[in-house]
């Protein structure tokens, strides 16, 4: 009997189009919501899409309070301090608009309403079973897949590292939307990094120890259209068909990853991210090429099928040559979205290299990578990295 048996499951409902907002109308009548907690990235406030959200509340009645006050990577005090405006609403339903920060704020919010305690409490897989407060989750970035994703990363300051908080079942979104018109005032800088983000969401879900038939089907139409849109998305988040075609690669990577895990890229800009003081994705971006070449060996049959996803021709190549595609693929992705090549160009120093490697091996992702990697071999990624 095979004991590794896998499973698949998406607890959200996606809605997705232009407009597809609008579909708040419906929801509101549907759950006969007369109050709501909305948690918003501060920069969208004044947007287009936030004030015909604001329209819909009203029109409808439903009372709401705002928390705006949030970081990139959010810290176990804004949770805390958004759940102690929470206190005051006591409103039976989130919802949040914004990047990934905003979303697992949210995410926080609902946790902390239902298991009581602090954050931290629940870091590690499925350390409440409470059924957080219904989550309605508008993405205005092409990347985290937070709002159908098992994961919600929330930054213990104290110990300088980033908290993962895992459920499956529980942390993904009651409901997501995926609105085109959210992407429209991300600025293209964020678009690239977050945009790569979800890319390695896709290729690292995709060569993973635990992916299976289902997740690798959603994986490489998720880097399909996200190679065949990623360049134009950046280049102008007003094309609303590329926007829309990047929110939905990015969600199809959120639902695969929490169920298959990730690998080396995400390990290293864990503590990229908290070493340096740069956002989840700009961490990703950068770490990306060298844990991309560094796994290649493990599996080139799946790299040489990424080559293809990423439109790469490669007939008659060999499986090596096929998978050598691939990568330089990635590395010309990164180039033309303009990420940065080296970590010392984002703040990282020599003296971190050793620490950094050694957390990552600590880390656990030796159980989803694709190739079993040292406290040496991290080390030399960072080097090379750096």
């Amino acid at each position: 009997m095979n004991a590794n048996i896998l499973s698949f499951h998406c607890p959200t409902k996606i809605y997705m189009g232009i407009n597809s907002h609008q579909k708040l109308n419906d929801i509101i009548k549907e759950w006969k919501i007369e109050k709501i907690f909305v948690v918003a990235d501060g920069a969208i406030v004044k947007t287009e899409i936030f004030e015909s959200m604001e329209k819909i509340l009203k029109d409808n009645k439903v009372a709401f309070d705002l928390f705006s006050e949030i970081e990139p990577d959010p810290s176990a005090a804004t949770v805390e301090k958004a759940f102690d405006l929470y206190k005051k609403s006591q409103a039976p339903v989130v919802l949040a608009m914004g990047g990934g920060s905003t979303m697992d704020t949210g995410k926080g919010v609902g946790i902390l309403a239902k298991n009581g305690g602090r954050i931290a409490d629940y870091e590690g897989m499925e350390k409440y079973s409470i059924p957080p407060l219904p989550l309605i989750a508008i993405p205005t970035t092409a990347g985290t897949g937070s709002e159908v994703s098992a994961s919600c990363t929330i930054t213990d300051t104290d110990r300088g590292l980033k908290m993962s908080i895992r459920h499956p079942t529980l942390n993904p979104a009651r409901i997501a939307i995926l609105d085109p018109i959210a992407l429209k005032t991300l600025p293209a800088s964020v678009a690239a990094h977050a945009a790569v983000d979800a890319f390695v969401h896709a290729f690292e879900s995709y060569i993973s120890l635990n992916a299976n038939p289902i997740t690798d089907a959603l994986n490489l139409h998720a880097m399909e259209l996200m190679s065949q849109n990623i360049r134009q998305f950046v280049s102008d988040r007003t094309d609303l068909e590329a926007g829309l075609n990047m929110a939905c690669a990015s969600n199809l990577a959120g639902i695969t990853f929490g169920l298959t895990g990730l690998g080396n890229v995400h390990c290293m800009a864990r503590f990229v991210g908290a070493f340096c003081h740069v956002s989840h994705g700009l961490s990703n971006a950068v770490c990306f090429p060298a844990a991309a070449e560094f796994n290649l060996i493990a599996n080139p049959k799946k790299y040489a099928r990424v080559a293809v996803a990423m439109g790469e021709n490669i007939a008659g190549l060999t499986e090596m040559e096929a998978a050598e595609k691939a990568f330089n693929a990635i590395k010309l992705m990164c180039l033309d979205l303009g990420i940065p090549d080296k970590l010392r160009n984002i703040g990282a120093t020599e003296d971190m290299l050793a620490e950094m490697a050694e957390l990552s091996f600590k880390a656990g992702y030796n159980k989803w990578n694709p190739r079993y990697t040292t406290y040496e071999d991290f080390l030399e990624l960072f080097k090379k990295a750096y």
